[in-house]
């Protein structure tokens, strides 16, 4: 009996799969919440300034380091996910910085695996803008986080929604 290979078209009437996010919630939430707070830093612009750091209003906070607390539970954060989160992570920033669509999401973890799968947290604190990226890519899936700052989902005053928030119809 010969070994019949599966076809790689769907069969009539089955549409493809929905590509699946796999990822915690939770977790992602915790990395773009500290990757925005990383993102706002700047490289050190006085390396050698030896002023109190009440004299200069506390800006030092703002200068990004090798010993920055932030940088530290980011990269914990990315760290503590298993391989496959991790490759999946790479992903989804690929999928918000455009480098790849929602269609693509297979391709992208296939990709992200082979290039990207030592290393991953460096590489992804090397994007510049990863919080919006990853922010990004949650919303291809529909998903989407809101911090207490964050006004922009919800309620207004009358208990309706604010208009952001496509499909919800008004309450009664």
């Amino acid at each position: 009996m010969a070994n019949v290979a599966p076809s790689s078209t769907p069969r009539r009437g089955r549409r493809p799969q929905e590509p699946s996010l796999n990822l915690p919630l939770d977790k992602v939430t915790f990395i773009i919440m500290k990757a925005h707070e990383y993102d706002v830093k700047e490289s050190d612009t006085d390396p050698d300034e030896g002023s109190n750091a009440i004299d200069d209003g506390q800006t030092d906070v703002l200068a990004e380091g090798h010993d920055d607390p932030v940088r530290e539970e980011l990269l914990g954060a990315i760290r503590s996910l298993n391989d496959d989160e991790r490759i999946r992570l790479v992903a989804l920033a690929w999928l918000g910085r455009g480098t790849y669509s929602k269609e693509e999401w297979r391709e992208a973890i296939e990709t992200a695996r082979t290039e990207h799968s030592r290393r991953t947290a460096e590489y992804l604190l090397s994007l510049p803008l990863l919080g919006d990226y990853l922010e990004d890519g949650l919303a291809m899936f529909d998903e989407g986080i809101v911090d207490d700052a964050d006004t922009r989902e919800g309620l207004n005053n009358e208990d309706e929604p604010m208009g952001n928030m496509p499909g919800k119809p008004p309450r009664q």
